[in-house]
């Protein structure tokens, strides 16, 4: 189990942006490292301690290293055999382009006190926020269709924004 959670904190240390549990489980359970429910026990432990820090952001959760979990990183990295490491760094590698698309479009919406859903779609690339849009619209099936849309579309969506604003 200790390595188990020894891996997910090497991988949320790898990149700096959060990882999904989904981007975890495909890793760890696609390499045949350990079952779905030890993956499952491994980072509910690592919450329970304070090692990671989920977000749930619609129906994705996004994983988070905290301070203390790079500090007991930092003491047992080397629990983790080079072979682990490479395979984690060939996975990055790998899928570069698709974990940060993953992180840097984002939409969600949340009702508001007037009684229609916000919708906030976001573009990021590294740290420097390309879209910052939100939207009112009348109902949550509309807003959710709008996230769906943005996520599967945003590239078009920002191309014609700025052919319109420029």
């Amino acid at each position: 189990m200790t390595l188990y959670k020894l891996i997910i904190l090497y991988m949320l240390d790898q990149v700096n942006f959060p990882l999904t549990t989904a981007q975890i489980s495909d890793f760890i359970l696609g390499k045949e490292y350990t079952d779905f429910l030890s993956l499952q026990n491994a980072q509910s432990e690592l919450v329970d301690a304070g090692f990671i820090r989920p977000e749930t952001v619609r129906n994705r959760t996004y994983l988070n290293i905290t301070d203390a979990g790079k500090e007991t990183l930092g003491f047992f990295s080397n629990r983790i055999s080079a072979a682990i490491k490479k395979d984690i760094a060939d996975y990055f590698r790998e899928r570069e382009m698709q974990l940060r698309n993953e992180h840097s479009i984002s939409a969600n919406y949340y009702k508001s006190t007037s009684g229609s859903f916000e919708v906030r779609m976001t573009a990021k690339e590294d740290s420097l926020i390309l879209v910052d849009l939100t939207l009112s619209v009348p109902n949550q099936e509309m807003a959710q269709n709008m996230c769906e849309k943005w996520e599967r579309n945003n590239q078009e969506i920002y191309q014609y924004l700025m052919e319109r604003l420029l």
